[in-house]
């Protein structure tokens, strides 16, 4: 039996749908399933870890911590941008000299 070759470290992961990031790819299983995992370096820390199906790979081209993050800078990936989110603001109420946030039927959300 053919013996399992598996790839870790900075890539540029190309996607079909035209997307290219770069970042720190591995394997991970999610849900029984195979799927590539992508952690997207930021400027403090990871900006974002994405899994993808393998289906959806067109290119991984193996390269260095530079050049991979990079690339990421200049994809600036990031897992939910502002807009997206609605304005939303939680209701206030007031119990004695504190001001709590919550629905008014005593539970915190």
């Amino acid at each position: 039996m053919a013996e399992r070759s598996m790839f870790e470290g900075w890539a540029i992961l190309e996607l079909m749908g035209h997307r290219r990031l770069g970042g720190y790819l591995s394997e991970v299983e999610v849900a029984g399933k195979g799927f590539i995992r992508l952690d997207v370096p930021g400027v403090e820390g990871p900006a974002a870890s994405q899994a993808y199906s393998p289906q959806a790979v067109y290119c991984i081209t193996p390269t260095t911590e530079e050049t991979a993050t990079a690339v990421a800078r200049a994809a600036q990936p990031a897992p939910v941008q502002r807009w997206e989110l609605p304005q939303l603001e939680a209701p206030h109420r007031s119990v004695g000299n504190a001001e709590l946030e919550g629905d008014g039927e005593g539970t915190p959300w």
